[in-house]
């Protein structure tokens, strides 16, 4: 069976359901919405038209894939300092090889500090701004 977009943009969703059980035999993800399968559909059909994915884009994916799944921790070194204004003060905190020297006290992480900071339970890398989640 082959699909176009203009065909998926009209489907009721048993058209949908048939043509992606069609084009990946196998049966559609449980919760699935009517939206998401025209646009992963739409994309399919796209790709395949067009001759698939470019190889530089399958060979990124599949180095991704493969990569270690890990958190993210902000790359600090011993002898950084971080700055953080909160409520008015400027706290700063240097990172030491034992962990992160702020008021006198050392702490273990990060978090640690922005608790004492402010209080409240915080994730250090993002009171500090540190990181790709913030």
């Amino acid at each position: 069976m082959k699909v176009s977009v203009s065909d998926i943009e009209t489907m009721n969703r048993p058209a949908l359901i048939s043509a992606w059980t069609d084009l990946f035999r196998c049966s559609v993800p449980k919760g699935l919405s009517q939206s998401f399968l025209r646009r992963f559909l739409a994309f399919e059909a796209q790709t395949r038209q067009f001759g698939g994915l470019p190889k530089g884009f399958m060979a990124d994916l599949e180095r991704s894939a493969s990569a270690p799944v890990g958190k993210s921790r902000p790359n600090l070194k011993p002898g950084g300092r971080l700055l953080r204004e909160w409520n008015g003060v400027t706290h700063v905190v240097e990172v030491t090889e034992a962990g992160y020297l702020w008021n006198g006290q050392c702490h273990r992480s990060l978090s640690s500090v922005a608790r004492a900071i402010t209080g409240a339970h915080w994730s250090g890398p993002r009171f500090f701004r540190k990181g790709g989640s913030s």
